[in-house]
């Protein structure tokens, strides 16, 4: 199983020298992909922004933007960002796509919540379709013409109708367990391995998930206080609670979480880390090189 590492973000302190640190370690150490997700009214790096800046700091890892949140979109542009990215970074961009889980990001920017799974569906035809040299709605061809001719598209689903609807268009599933959680990650990908047979996929789908951890100073409580900011949109009661049960801050849990995802099927792990302090990517290297990743 690979393992990747999403840049922190989403944490307060993540200021251009740590950006620039994350960017060449990740690149340096034994990891897959380097990567970053979408959320508005939150105290972090914009996504899209960050994983251009990402692709021109690194050389040799994917660059995954996980997760774009179609619906907020419109297909040309974000198209058109995309294909940047993948010039920039010389073909190794790969992206997760889905709906979003906070509706107060689709209100902060005006845009409507309906209709989410149809609008995924047609967003991602789409962009595929002006990847791919299609005309836009002028006529036009959006260029340059990226290096790959068509980019890996991992769905951000989770329940069997989401996933059949994924498995029309998507190459694979990004998921996301935030405790750690195994058997979590196993049911998605046996339901995610069924939706592909059902459609009549030969090809097994990419099986990808994630956890939150920390490593290095206070790591225990950076963790705890970083999950419950995190989830504080959807109640503090569950955010608390959530935080509570997270215990991704010893090398052995990580090293422990990470083989465990890999023997239910994990094709990709990314670590996302609520500490952005140096010494948590040092001791996240270590632990990945000395597990055998």
């Amino acid at each position: 199983m690979e393992v990747g590492v999403a840049l922190p973000q989403m944490v307060k302190d993540f200021d251009r020298d740590k950006f620039v640190n994350w960017c060449e370690g990740i690149d340096a150490g034994p990891f897959s992909s380097v990567s970053a997700g979408e959320r508005i009214t939150f105290h972090n790096l914009e996504g899209i922004t960050a994983c251009a800046a990402a692709a021109a700091l690194t050389e040799r890892v994917k660059v995954f933007a996980n997760l774009i949140v179609m619906p907020w979109h419109t297909v040309p542009l974000i198209t058109k960002q995309l294909i940047a990215i993948d010039v920039i970074s010389n073909g190794r961009l790969e992206i997760g796509v889905g709906i979003g889980g906070r509706k107060q990001d689709y209100e902060a920017l005006g845009v409507n919540f309906g209709h989410l799974h149809q609008r995924l569906d047609d967003s991602v035809i789409e962009m595929l379709h002006l990847w791919k040299g299609g005309a836009a709605g002028d006529g036009g061809v959006l260029g340059p013409p990226p290096p790959q001719a068509q980019p890996l598209v991992l769905a951000g689903a989770m329940g069997p109708k989401a996933l059949a609807r994924a498995a029309k268009w998507a190459d694979g599933v990004s998921g996301f367990t935030i405790t750690a959680n195994a058997e979590e990650a196993e049911q998605l990908f046996l339901a995610t391995s069924k939706a592909w047979a059902n459609e009549g996929k030969t090809k097994p789908p990419r099986q990808v998930t994630g956890f939150f951890c920390a490593l290095g100073p206070d790591s225990e409580n950076r963790l705890r206080n970083f999950a419950y900011e995190y989830l504080e949109v959807f109640g503090p009661l569950f955010a608390r609670s959530i935080a509570e049960e997270i215990s991704a801050f010893t090398p052995e849990r990580i090293g422990d979480a990470l083989e465990a995802i890999a023997a239910v099927g994990g094709d990709e792990c990314i670590l996302v880390p609520g500490s952005a302090d140096p010494k948590c990517l040092e001791e996240l290297s270590a632990l990945v090189a000395d597990r055998g990743f």
